[in-house]
């Protein structure tokens, strides 16, 4: 009964929130406080709350100051070089943009946290999405695909997960798959240029040359000839540019059309924004290198190590204190949204471990594996990552059903490497999954519904872990 009832639990969840019947913060809470009372341990849930909150305390403290810090980063000018340099690159092709998005998500999430990757690779390229009507949920998808493949890396938390729950070697699972990590790299390339080629063909051809070096103070017209957008908008739209503040600010122009109205005040981009500090800009590269050093190390908590970070930037750049109040304001919106969810999912996690209902739904579907199957484990174990760690956290599914997948391909003659390689084919979706923390960061930032990237990137993610599983298993890898 409680594996059924999970798997219920957590299909009205994803249908309603894919269907906007709820909200994803309204959902989290009450579809599993409902059936926490169906299994009848309603007179537990707040126990299983508080306990799920604990857990997710830490992370949402992190995701806390990582907003603030990052966003302090891109205030001050950190990040401009790196947005001049992609931007100069992608133009204002649809194909090159959505190409420049992977490989930024890519690059980026070699400091193995995807808050990092989605915060940075947003503030990039959101403003040139935006202007361009490109759509939002093409990058949101493209990056989170691109982080999951990336996010196998032996720091980056499931590789760790795997190697500790079977008694490996990190490096014993991580450097064999290389070839076949590297195929599903390829692949997030290949579909980005696809998805890049159907943006092109939507849109039609842009007489935008070059989105950076045209984006001035003074008001001027943009003028973009296409073939429509998904909201019916035809042929030719025009555009009124701006000038704005801070990435955080609110930027508002008199003569701003109503396309302008929803374009966001195209932030990020504005050379003269005053929040800019171009003299200190090598203190802010160097405590940003130190502190991705730091966790790397692991030095202190990530936590403490973001709220350090944020303190000390805050001060250095902005000494007065209306103008440190007014930057922690400008960003306040993404920390609530971002850590409310977060608080929310802990519902969900609480309820879901607390019930039982996943280690029943674990232990189901490790024995619906028929018995011929027991030689080809490493497959299963590919397979089953795949929506495991998707309906579960990854401390659920590497430190509750992997050791059992393990022994079962133990008993069949299947090594515990090749069952602890197949288990990370799957984080490719795990990054969309809504227990997943980073993604409400990259949703929230790029003003995107939850439902609308969870329709748009799970058969593209499923897609890609099938790219790294097969290649494994062509490879030799498992």
């Amino acid at each position: 009964m409680l594996t059924i009832l999970g798997f219920v639990m957590i299909a009205t969840f994803l249908v309603l929130i894919m269907m906007k019947k709820m909200s994803p913060i309204a959902a989290l809470v009450l579809i599993p406080a409902l059936f926490c009372v169906f299994v009848g341990k309603g007179a537990h849930l707040g126990d299983y709350v508080l306990d799920g909150v604990g857990n997710l305390a830490p992370t949402a403290a992190m995701l806390m100051f990582a907003i603030v810090y990052f966003g302090v980063m891109i205030d001050v000018g950190l990040f401009d070089p790196i947005v001049r340099g992609i931007l100069r690159f992608c133009k204002a092709d649809p194909v090159r943009i959505v190409v420049g998005t992977a490989v930024l998500a890519a690059i980026v999430s070699l400091d193995g946290d995807g808050s990092t990757t989605f915060m940075i690779t947003v503030s990039a390229m959101y403003p040139l999405y935006k202007r361009l009507k490109m759509s939002l949920v093409v990058m949101t998808g493209v990056a989170a695909t691109a982080n999951g493949v990336m996010n196998t890396l032996p720091w980056g938390g499931p590789t760790a997960r795997a190697a500790t729950a079977l008694k490996v070697d990190a490096s014993d699972i991580f450097v064999p798959m290389i070839p076949a990590l590297a195929m599903g790299l390829v692949a997030v390339f290949l579909l980005s240029y696809a998805l890049g080629l159907r943006e092109r063909k939507r849109l039609g051809v842009l007489s935008l040359d070059d989105v950076l070096t045209k984006e001035t103070a003074q008001d001027d017209e943009t003028v973009l000839v296409g073939a429509g957008d998904e909201d019916g908008d035809g042929g030719r739209t025009k555009l009124t540019k701006k000038s704005t503040g801070s990435v955080g600010g609110a930027g508002t122009d008199a003569d701003a059309t109503d396309e302008d109205a929803d374009d966001d005040g195209f932030q990020g981009l504005d050379p003269h924004r005053a929040t800019l500090r171009p003299k200190l800009y090598w203190f802010n590269a160097g405590l940003t290198v130190l502190l991705l050093t730091a966790m790397i190390m692991e030095w202190l908590p990530i936590p403490v190590l973001f709220l350090l970070g944020a303190a000390l930037a805050l001060t250095v750049n902005f000494p007065h204190m209306p103008d440190q109040k007014a930057r922690i304001a400008a960003h306040a919106e993404n920390v609530l949204n971002v850590t409310g969810m977060v608080f929310a999912a802990a519902v969900f996690t609480g309820v879901l471990q607390g019930t039982g209902m996943v280690d029943n739904m674990a232990d189901w579907l490790v024995d619906a594996i028929p018995e011929g199957m027991g030689s080809q484990m490493g497959l299963v174990t590919g397979l089953l990552s795949i929506p495991l760690t998707y309906f579960m956290s990854n401390d659920g599914f590497y430190f509750g059903v992997l050791p059992v997948l393990a022994e079962a391909g133990q008993a069949h003659g299947v090594g515990t490497l090749e069952i602890a390689r197949a288990s990370i084919a799957g984080q490719a979706l795990h990054m969309s999954s809504p227990l997943v923390p980073a993604v409400y960061v990259l949703v929230g930032m790029a003003k995107v519904e939850f439902g609308d990237h969870t329709r748009f990137t799970v058969k593209w993610a499923v897609l890609t872990s099938l790219v790294v599983l097969g290649s494994g298993i062509l490879f030799g890898i498992i």
